[in-house]
């Protein structure tokens, strides 16, 4: 018998006894364990949530119930926790990483994190000129690069807080 008869006999075989799983939409009633942690703090210790949207390096994500498990490194932005009810939390990240486990449960670690509405528009806005500049001006190129690192999370900042 070919190789090739031997396998698709065997895939028949295999796929009448073997129960496949089957992925679909989460339902309403579903939640997500999330712990969000800091090196010094806790914001969120495997709290049942609706769906938390997060600023992927890839793009941005919103993450569900039965949501694929995957790792995704975070680039300064945006996570938004939606709570039953619809009552939404918002917090500046400057990244990280957020890990989908099995069963519902996620895991986001950053560096820092703060409440979007602690950020002052002004003082954002003041801020990014300056780090702009420092990119201009004649110093030296460490300088120039932490400030354009400044000024890509200034930047991250003010579209978080237009889209607030």
């Amino acid at each position: 018998m070919s190789s090739l008869r031997l396998l698709s006999s065997a895939v028949r075989r295999a796929s009448s006894t073997v129960p496949l799983g089957r992925r679909g939409y989460a339902e309403a009633a579903d939640k997500i364990k999330l712990s969000l942690a800091l090196p010094h703090q806790s914001i969120f210790s495997s709290a049942d949530v609706v769906q938390v949207n997060i600023s992927a390096a890839t793009g941005d994500m919103g993450i569900l119930a039965n949501h694929v498990a995957s790792i995704e490194p975070l680039r300064p932005g945006l996570v938004e926790v939606i709570e039953s009810g619809n009552t939404s939390k918002k917090w500046f990240v400057s990244g990280g990483f957020a890990t989908v486990h099995p069963n519902n449960k996620l895991t986001i670690n950053v560096v820092e994190a703060a409440p979007i509405e602690d950020f002052s528009p002004e003082a954002v806005r003041a801020n990014l000129q300056e780090a702009q500049r420092v990119i201009a001006g004649n110093g030296s190129e460490e300088d120039k690069a932490e400030a354009r690192i400044e000024a890509d999370v200034y930047e991250a900042i003010q579209s978080a807080l237009s889209s607030k």
